[in-house]
C-alpha cells in the first residue's frame, strides 16, 4: 500500500473484517419508497434492491446507525442524491431477518431527523455527510393550544380506525411533548406519504402541528363522508331486506289462503313489462309503478283490484311516445281525402284550410277539429285520412258510453266505486 492517500481513499478505508470504513459526521444511507420513519417509531422494511441490502449489511456488521431516507421517484431502482429528500430519519436496526424466499427485512427504530449535507462517492451503496437537527425544546401557550387541539382531532380519527390497539389511543392521550405527538400521530394515521415527509422536514414545532393538523382535518372530512354513505348504503340495504322478508311472507299467506304461491305473478309481471315498454314520462312511470306495488300486494278478489287494474291498463295503452314530426303536402292530402270520401266538399276544404295554417306555423296552437254527426257518417274514416295525409300514426280513444266528464277527470280514481 502507497504510503500517501487519496482524499477519496482516506474517506473510504477498508476495516476489518470486509467492512467500509465510514467517517464519523456520514451515514449509510438505506433509500426506502413508500414509507417515512419518524424518531422514536419503530417501522419494519422490506429491502429488495442489491444496493440497499448491502447498505444494510454494512451498517449491521458495523453495529452503526443508517440513514433513512424517502425516495422522490418511487420508481427509480438505483436512486443518487437528486433521487432522494434532503431530510431523513437516523435509525438503529434492531433485527435483520432474511426469509426463506430471499427476501430481506430489516427493523428500524428511528432516533432523529437529519439532513444531508453531501454524498460520498465510491461507495457500492449511498454514503452521505450529514447535520443532525435537534428537537425543538420551546413550549409557550399558543403551541400548548396546537397541542390540544392536535389530541382532540387525532382521537376523533382514531374513533374511525377500529384495529388501532388501545396502547397507541393511550401513547395519543399521554404524550405531552408536541414535536413527539405530532410524529406520532403523523406515523399511525392514514395520511399521504409525502404529506409525512412535509412533516417530518417541519422542524418548527409551530409549523409541523399545523401540517398534521391540515393533514387530519382532510382525513376526519373524508372519514365523516365514507361513514354518511356506508349507514346510508346499511339502511338501503335493510330496508330491501326487510321488502324481501315481508314479499316471502305474503307469499306464504296468500298459499294457506289458497290464492296460488304467486298470487297474479304472470299478470302482474305483465303489467310492469308494459309499463316498462311503455315509454311513460318519469312522473307517470312512478305512480304506475306505484299502483302496480299496490296490486301486487292485493288479493283478485278484491274490490279494488279490477279497478287498478283498468286503470293501469288505460295508463299503458295511451300512446306516450313523442308525436311524430308532421309531412305536410297539400297536393297529397288533396288527394287523400278525395280517395277515402265522395262529397263533404265544405268538410274537406275545412280540412285542407286546418292542414295549410299547421304548414306555414308548425309551432302554433291552432284550433282542434271535432267532427259532429250521427254513427257512420265518416267521422273516423275523415280523422284516419288526416293521418295518413301527416304520415302520423292513428291513435282511437272511444268515448262512447261515458256520460260525465268526471269519468276522464278522474272521478272514479277518487271516488272508489263511484
Amino acid at each position: 500500500m502507497p504510503i500517501e492517500q487519496s482524499e477519496r481513499e482516506r474517506d473510504r478505508p477498508a476495516g476489518a473484517g470486509g467492512v467500509l470504513v465510514i467517517p464519523v459526521d456520514a451515514l449509510v444511507i438505506v433509500p426506502i419508497r413508500n414509507a417515512v420513519l419518524f424518531p422514536g417509531m419503530i417501522l419494519p422494511l422490506t429491502i429488495s434492491r442489491e444496493q440497499a441490502i448491502h447498505a444494510a449489511q454494512q451498517a449491521v456488521k458495523a453495529e452503526s446507525p443508517v440513514g433513512i431516507l424517502l425516495q422522490r421517484n418511487a420508481e427509480a431502482e438505483a436512486p443518487a442524491g437528486d433521487d432522494l429528500f434532503d431530510v431523513g430519519t437516523v435509525a438503529s436496526i434492531l433485527r435483520y431477518v432474511t426469509l426463506p424466499d430471499s427476501t430481506h427485512v430489516i427493523v428500524c427504530q428511528g432516533e432523529q431527523r437529519f439532513r444531508v449535507t453531501e454524498y460520498l462517492p465510491a461507495y457500492p451503496f449511498p454514503v452521505a455527510r450529514i447535520v443532525r437537527i435537534e428537537e425543538p425544546a420551546e413550549s409557550d401557550r399558543e403551541i400548548e393550544a396546537r397541542l390540544i387541539r392536535l389530541r382532540e382531532r387525532a382521537l376523533e380519527v382514531l374513533h374511525f380506525m377500529p384495529q388501532i390497539s388501545q396502547e397507541l389511543i393511550h401513547a395519543v392521550k399521554s404524550i405531552g411533548q408536541p414535536g413527539a405527538l405530532a410524529d406520532l400521530v403523523a406515523s399511525i394515521t392514514e395520511i399521504k406519504t409525502a404529506d409525512r415527509q412535509n412533516v417530518l422536514e417541519a422542524v418548527d414545532l409551530p409549523t409541523r402541528l399545523d401540517v398534521v393538523l391540515d393533514c387530519l382535518l382532510q382525513r376526519l372530512e373524508v372519514l365523516r363522508l365514507s361513514r354518511e354513505i356506508d349507514e346510508r348504503t346499511k339502511a338501503s340495504m335493510d330496508q330491501h331486506q326487510r321488502e324481501y322478508l315481508l314479499r316471502e311472507q305474503l307469499k306464504s299467506i296468500q298459499k294457506e289462503l289458497g290464492e296460488g304461491e304467486a298470487g297474479n305473478a304472470l299478470e302482474i309481471e305483465g303489467l310492469r313489462k308494459a309499463i316498462g315498454e311503455a315509454q311513460m314520462p318519469e312522473e307517470v312511470a312512478s305512480q304506475a309503478n306505484k299502483e302496480l306495488k299496490r296490486l301486487e300486494r292485493m288479493s283478485d278478489g278484491s274490490a279494488e283490484y279490477s279497478m287498478i287494474r283498468a286503470y293501469l291498463d288505460w295508463l299503458v295503452e295511451l300512446p306516450w311516445r313523442e308525436p311524430e314530426p308532421d309531412r305536410i303536402e297539400m297536393a297529397e292530402a288533396r288527394r287523400i281525402l278525395e280517395a277515402d270520401h265522395f262529397g263533404l266538399e265544405q268538410v274537406k276544404k275545412r280540412i285542407v284550410e286546418f292542414l295549410a295554417v299547421r304548414k306555414l306555423n308548425p309551432n302554433g296552437h291552432g284550433p282542434i277539429l271535432c267532427f259532429v254527426g250521427p254513427p257512420g257518417v265518416g267521422k273516423t274514416s275523415l280523422g284516419q285520412s288526416i293521418a295518413r295525409a301527416l304520415g302520423r300514426r292513428f291513435v282511437r280513444a272511444s268515448l262512447g258510453g261515458v256520460h260525465d266528464e268526471a269519468e276522464i277527470r278522474g272521478h272514479r280514481r277518487t271516488y272508489i266505486g263511484a
